[in-house]
């Protein structure tokens, strides 16, 4: 999709679930009632128990938290980094554009 409120990942390391495999994720961007219980602290740190409990709430297919468990590292990275990227505000993203 080219809306900008959905990012997809191509996994590195496909993941297994049942007979299924699943090689891409679709990551939405989260509302603010999606990140109920977490602190933006712990996503932007990239806390793996906030993650861990964001993931489920904003992924096609929807990834359980066994899924998430058994997540290569450089997976969860870049699904980390998506959600760091849709929490980031405009204006901190065009400052870090500009060359130094």
């Amino acid at each position: 999709m080219t809306d900008s409120t959905f990012r997809t990942v191509t996994l590195d390391t496909p993941l297994k679930r049942g007979d299924e495999t699943i090689t891409t994720v679709q990551v939405r961007k989260p509302g603010s009632g999606e990140l109920r219980g977490l602190t933006l602290m712990a996503l932007s740190q990239l806390d793996y128990a906030a993650l861990e409990t964001l993931l489920p709430r904003i992924t096609t297919p929807m990834l359980t938290k066994a899924d998430v468990a058994r997540l290569d590292p450089a997976d969860l990275m870049q699904l980390g980094g998506e959600v760091m990227d849709f929490l980031l505000p405009k204006a901190a993203k065009q400052a870090a554009s500009l060359p130094a």
